[in-house]
C-alpha cells in the first residue's frame, strides 16, 4: 500500500474516535466519516508499518445506517463525530464500545444491560464554551476544530438551545461595535477569551461567564443592563480572570457583573445551584436516568452509609438521600463542595457532609478513621481512578461499588483491578449522555465476593 493510492474498501468497524474501519492487502484502513457497511473508494493518505489512514474519494455504495448530515459546520467542527449515520447505529456502537472495552481491556465476564439512548439527541446540551479569537477578517467565534485550536466561526451548534446562539450574537455585535479585543492564543495579545453560557434544563435560568484576560469588567456594564432586558431567562452574568498562557478555560477569579453568583435547576427533583466552576452534567434528563441506575444498582434501603467520590455538586448522592442513612461526598474543587453543602441546605438535607480533598487521600482518612460505609459511588475523570483510591476503597470493605464513568476503558481497568482484589463486577449499562460525539458513558456494578446477589 503506497500514499495516494485509490482502493476500495468495505467498512466492517467503527474505532473510538469514529474512524470506519476497512482491511486492504492485510492492513486495517481507518477513515474518518465512514459508517458501518459502506463500500467507499478510498485514497491513502499515511501508511504505518501494521495500518494506514485514508479519506473518503467516493461513496460506490452507502451504508443503509448513512444519513445526510444536518450541519453545516460538520465534520470541520471537532463536537460532533456520529452526524452522518442514524442515532440507532450510533446506539449500537456505542454499546459495543463499552462491551469490547469490558471484555477484551478489562477481561470481564459480565451482564451487560441495554444501553440507555436518548430521547431527545439534539439541542440536549445545557452549557457551551465558545472561543473567541481573531482572523484576518476580525474577530471570530465559534468551537475548536477537531484535535486543535483552530476556531471554526459559527455558533448555532445543532447539541445546544437556540436561545445560545441568540445570546452569542448579542455579545459578538457589542464586542465589535464597541472594539473589544478578542483573545489572541498565539500572542497572548486581546482582552475576551471565552463565552461560557449555562443553563438549567428545568429551570430555563441562563448564566453567562465572559472569560477575559484581565479584569476589564467596566466595558461590559452597559450590556449587561441591555442583555437583562432582551434575555429575562439570564439571571447571572459573571467575569472569570484568566491572565495566564495557557490553554486552560477558566481563571481563578470570578466576579459577579448582574444578578446571582449562581443559577437555579433540579436534578432529580432536588434544587441545584450552578456556579461557573461548578461540574454539572451537561445532558439534564440523560443524567436524571443515569443516576437513576446508579441508585438501582446502590440497591439503598434507608440504613445504609454512602460515601460519594468525586462528587462535584453533588447531585449524584443527593439525588439519592431519601435512601440513605449517611451520606459523605468528596471533591476536590472548592467551589463544587461549596455548591454541594449549598445544594443539600436548599433541600433540607441534614444527613450529608461534603469534604474538600483529593479522592484518593480522602479515601484513605476516611479509611483510617474507620469509616465502613455500606456503598461506595465513584464518578471518576476520563483517566479513571488512581490506584490509592482504588486500594483505600478495597480497604473500606463495601457492600457494594456503583462507578461511574465517562470512559469505558478505564471503567474497565479500574474494575478489573476491584476483581483482583475481592470484587466481582456483576453489571454494567452503558448510557448515552452526549448524543452525536464520541463519547458514551457506563455504570457499573461492582460486588464484594461473597455477596453474590444480584
Amino acid at each position: 500500500m503506497k500514499k495516494n493510492e485509490l482502493t476500495e474498501l468495505e467498512i466492517t468497524d467503527l474505532t473510538a474516535e469514529g474512524n470506519g474501519v476497512g482491511r486492504h492487502a492485510g492492513m486495517a484502513v481507518f477513515v474518518p466519516g465512514a459508517a458501518v457497511g459502506d463500500r467507499l473508494r478510498v485514497k491513502i493518505v499515511k501508511v504505518l508499518k501494521s495500518y494506514a489512514y485514508g479519506i473518503i474519494d467516493e461513496i460506490l455504495a452507502p451504508s443503509a445506517d448513512r444519513i445526510v448530515p444536518d450541519c453545516e459546520y460538520f465534520p470541520k467542527c471537532g463536537g460532533c463525530t456520529f452526524r452522518h449515520m442514524t442515532y440507532d447505529a450510533e446506539l449500537r456502537f456505542k454499546e459495543k464500545l463499552v462491551y469490547d472495552a469490558f471484555t477484551r481491556i478489562g477481561k470481564i465476564d459480565t451482564e451487560f444491560l441495554p444501553i440507555l439512548g436518548c430521547e431527545t439527541p439534539e439541542r440536549y446540551r445545557n452549557k457551551a464554551q465558545y472561543p473567541v479569537g481573531q482572523s484576518e477578517n476580525g474577530m471570530i467565534c465559534g468551537f475548536y476544530a477537531k484535535r486543535s485550536h483552530r476556531i471554526i466561526n459559527g455558533t448555532d451548534c445543532k447539541l445546544l438551545p437556540d436561545i445560545f446562539a441568540e445570546i452569542m450574537a448579542d455579545i459578538i455585535k457589542y464586542t465589535k461595535e464597541n472594539n473589544i479585543p478578542p483573545y489572541d492564543e498565539q500572542t497572548g495579545k486581546g482582552l475576551l477569551r471565552h463565552i461560557f453560557i449555562r443553563q438549567g434544563r428545568h429551570s430555563g435560568e441562563i448564566m453567562v461567564c465572559l472569560i477575559l484576560k484581565k479584569d476589564r469588567r467596566e466595558l461590559f456594564e452597559k450590556w449587561c443592563s441591555e442583555a437583562s432586558e432582551r434575555f429575562p431567562e439570564i439571571k447571572s452574568i459573571v467575569i472569570n480572570i484568566n491572565p495566564d498562557k495557557t490553554n486552560v478555560i477558566l481563571g481563578k477569579k470570578t466576579a459577579v457583573l448582574y444578578g446571582n453568583e449562581t443559577i437555579s435547576d433540579t436534578m432529580c427533583q432536588r434544587n441545584i445551584s450552578i456556579s461557573a466552576q461548578s461540574f454539572y452534567q451537561v445532558n439534564t434528563l440523560q443524567a436524571e436516568k443515569l443516576y437513576g441506575q446508579a441508585e438501582e444498582f446502590a440497591k439503598l434501603n434507608g440504613t445504609q452509609t454512602v460515601i460519594d467520590l468525586y462528587c462535584g455538586a453533588g447531585t449524584v448522592g443527593l439525588s439519592m438521600i431519601d435512601k440513605v442513612k449517611r451520606l459523605i461526598g468528596v471533591e476536590i474543587v472548592p467551589q463544587a463542595v461549596k455548591n454541594a453543602k449549598k445544594n443539600a441546605e436548599k433541600n433540607s438535607i441534614t444527613n450529608a457532609e461534603f469534604i474538600c480533598s483529593d479522592a484518593g487521600k480522602a479515601a484513605e482518612q476516611l479509611m483510617q478513621s474507620g469509616e465502613t460505609p455500606d456503598v461506595i459511588l465513584i464518578d471518576p475523570p476520563r483517566k479513571g481512578s488512581d490506584k490509592k483510591t482504588l486500594d483505600a476503597m478495597v480497604k473500606m470493605q463495601p457492600e457494594r461499588i456503583v462507578m461511574i464513568s465517562c470512559n469505558p476503558s478505564t471503567a474497565a481497568r479500574d474494575c478489573s483491578y476491584l476483581e483482583e482484589n475481592g470484587y466481582k463486577t456483576i453489571k454494567v449499562r452503558a448510557v448515552d449522555m452526549f448524543p452525536r460525539t464520541g463519547s458514551v458513558e457506563c455504570v457499573s456494578l461492582i460486588i464484594k465476593e461473597k455477596n453474590r446477589e444480584r
